[in-house]
Formats: C-alpha cells, sequence, structure tokens
C-alpha cells in the first residue's frame, strides 16, 4: 500500500484463486486489452509489464543510492525525502501537515513520507515474485528481493520517454503519493532535470455516491453492461459528458439513457447529408477540446449542430475521430434482435469461443446485417 504495508495484490490473488501469480497478471492484462477495444481506446504503441524491467528499476536504485538519497533498513532501501527540498510540490505538500493526534507507525523509516525503492523478502516467506541482487547484500552474495511499485512506474516510463517528457496521466488518488513519488526518483536520478510538463488527472467513478468497491459489491465490468444488453459505447458516451476532472456518478439508470442517447444522436445523424466542411463547427469543437479536454462542452456543440443539420456526415467524422463513438459505422438503427447477437457474440469471441463466435456471425447475416472484426473489436453494417 501507500506505506509500505500490507499483502502483495498478486501473492493475494493467487492464493485465494488456487492460480500462480503470473497467472493472475496475464488474465487481468488480457481481459484490460478486451476491454479497452470495446470501448474503443487506441492500443498503446507498447504495453510494458513492471516484471520484464527489473534490470532497470534495479539501476535506478543504485544510481539513487550512489547520489545520497537513500538508506537502509532490515526490511528494504528507501527514499530519503527530506534530501529533496522539492519533495511533493506537484500537491503542495509543504503547505499540509499531518491530522493533529495522528499517529504514523514509521517502524525504522525516518520520516513519514519515506517510500521503499526496493524491499527484502522476508525470511519466512517464500514469493513468487522476487529476484536475487546485490542490493542489501553482503560483499559477494545476492539477496532476494523486490521493487517497491513507485520504481517500477519510473524506470518504465524513463527507458521509453526518456529524461523528459510532456505528458503523465493517472487517477487523482495518484497524485498525493505514487506521482510526487515517481518525480522525486526521476530528478533525483537526472540532477533535478524537470522530468514532466503537465500531470492529467481524472476523477473517481461513483457508484450512486459511493465508492467503486468488490468490498461493498457495486463493482462494474465492461462485460457485466454488455450483459444487460447496453452498448460498452454507451459507457464512453456517458463518461465523455463529464469533464474529467469532475467526479462521475454511475448508476444504471443513467448509462441506459446514455444508450438511448446515443442511438438518437446516430439516428439524426443517418439523416444528414453525405458530404460538407462547416469550419465553424470544427473550430468550435477543437476550442473546446484544447481547453482542458472538454469533451462534455465539444459534444454539446455537436449535438446542437446534428439537431439543426447544419452539418454532414464528414464533420461527424472529422469529430469522431476524436469521440471514438462510432457514430458513422454505426449510424443505422440496428433491430435489438441483431443487437443482441452482436453483444453475444462479443462475449464469446472475448471467451476465445471461437466456433460459437462463427455461429453468431451466420446467424447475424441470416437476419441481414454482416459482421466485420477490426483492431477496435466488430463493427456491423446492414447487407
Amino acid at each position: 500500500d501507500e506505506n509500505d504495508q500490507g499483502e502483495d495484490k498478486l501473492e493475494k490473488g493467487s492464493k485465494r484463486e488456487g492460480k500462480t501469480a503470473w497467472e493472475i497478471a496475464s488474465f487481468y492484462t488480457d481481459a484490460f486489452k478486451t476491454d479497452i477495444k470495446r470501448v474503443n481506446i487506441i492500443d498503446p504503441t507498447k504495453f510494458v509489464a513492471a516484471t520484464d524491467h527489473i534490470k532497470e528499476q534495479i539501476d535506478q536504485v543504485k544510481k539513487l543510492i550512489a547520489n545520497g538519497y537513500t538508506y537502509q533498513t532490515d526490511d528494504g532501501i528507501y527514499y530519503d525525502t527530506t534530501k529533496n527540498d522539492t519533495y511533493g510540490d506537484l500537491i503542495n505538500l509543504k503547505g499540509q501537515s499531518l491530522q493533529a493526534g495522528a499517529r504514523v507507525d514509521l517502524g525504522q523509516k525516518k520520516n513519514p513520507h519515506d517510500f521503499a525503492l526496493w524491499k527484502f523478502s522476508p525470511k519466512d516467506e517464500q514469493r513468487q515474485m522476487e529476484w536475487k541482487t546485490e542490493l542489501g547484500a553482503n560483499d559477494g552474495e545476492l539477496r532476494l528481493g523486490f521493487p517497491g511499485w513507485h520504481i517500477e512506474c519510473t524506470a518504465m516510463s524513463m527507458k521509453y520517454l526518456g529524461d523528459h517528457f510532456d505528458i503523465h496521466t493517472g487517477g487523482i488518488d495518484l497524485s498525493r503519493v505514487h506521482h510526487i513519488n515517481e518525480i522525486a526518483q526521476a530528478e533525483s536520478i537526472t540532477n533535478k532535470k524537470p522530468w514532466v510538463n503537465y500531470w492529467v488527472h481524472g476523477e473517481f467513478l461513483q457508484v450512486k455516491d459511493e465508492k467503486m468497491s468488490k468490498s461493498l459489491g457495486n463493482l462494474y465490468t465492461v462485460q457485466s453492461i454488455i450483459d444487460q444488453n447496453i452498448d460498452p459505447l454507451a459507457y464512453r458516451f456517458f463518461a465523455l459528458q463529464t469533464h474529467y476532472r469532475k467526479q462521475l456518478n454511475f448508476t444504471l439508470e443513467a448509462l441506459t439513457a446514455a444508450q438511448e442517447g446515443l442511438k438518437r444522436m446516430r439516428r439524426l445523424i443517418g439523416e444528414l447529408p453525405a458530404e460538407g466542411s462547416n469550419n465553424q463547427f470544427r473550430n468550435e469543437f477543437i476550442e473546446k477540446l484544447e481547453q482542458d479536454l472538454n469533451t462534455a462542452e465539444a459534444i454539446a456543440i455537436l449535438w446542437k449542430e446534428i439537431k439543426e443539420k447544419t452539418i454532414s456526415k464528414q464533420d461527424i467524422d472529422y469529430a469522431d475521430n476524436v469521440l471514438g463513438l462510432d457514430l458513422i459505422t454505426a449510424d443505422q438503427e440496428i433491430p435489438d434482435e441483431v443487437a443482441q447477437l452482436l453483444q453475444q457474440r462479443e462475449t464469446a469471441r472475448a471467451n476465445k469461443e471461437w466456433q460459437q463466435s462463427d455461429d453468431l456471425r451466420d446467424q447475424i447475416a441470416t437476419l441481414g446485417y454482416v459482421v466485420r472484426d477490426n483492431q477496435q473489436g466488430q463493427s456491423i453494417e446492414k447487407i
């Protein structure tokens, strides 16, 4: 956790599900890749795994040791935040204070905000993910250990993006610990060279005004909304109508309303002329996006122009290159029977049930629609 305490989530999942930690990681990686296609998120140039970059993480810990930013305890190597006079500037940490009366169990940590760079494996516990290194070992020996979770991200991002890059994103909860620790590591390695120009933090998705979590029984997945005959792109449409820095309250009723709105938008787009370019619309649309990715106002402008029929399908295609809502390819009204078969096929493909997927495609074809598979998932057209 944020205080370098608690059980590793992969190790915990392994015990719970009777699978190896590597199998657990592979399962959720595959699920993530499937789900981002379902909501039209373009694949990154490269997917990277922390366990493939242990050498880079070890090298960074060694550099931090050499630069004088660390100390060693019985359970690991820690970053000394008092050695960094800009630590926490991202969230104005110097202007904050610990809650009066709050007790912080430091153990052998020197300061409350110090964090683990490398942890030593407990002698009475065998981990599935641990590596032998000279970190913390006696001369000529190796010692089992594993990386702290902050160093993983710094090592991977700096390998592929360099010592300085433009944008770093993440959830709002990462700003107060994880991201300030990443900055401390990176800039202590590069002798205070500024690491990132812009930090973009997304706010929480709430469920009926509560945090989404398994323990509360209010966890939704892309598959769970598909099982309720909801288009995954309806969720994308729902999310884009709120600014990313504002909390969004998720309910099935709101998602259903978003789906009906998306269907209506596609239906009205089907009535627009095919050709033409409305430069004023395009300029206003981009202007809103340039105002801190204000997708909500960009969509409001799009809705206005669609209802007034002052734009063409060419303009829609221009906007949809950003929105990713399949507004052109899905502008015809698909019968409910076909839509349900299409969602069943998406589920079959996700479960790698290829024969069922082919059978459903043939069944859809008998209803007058052709299904095509592509990088984003599947698209459908009337024959």
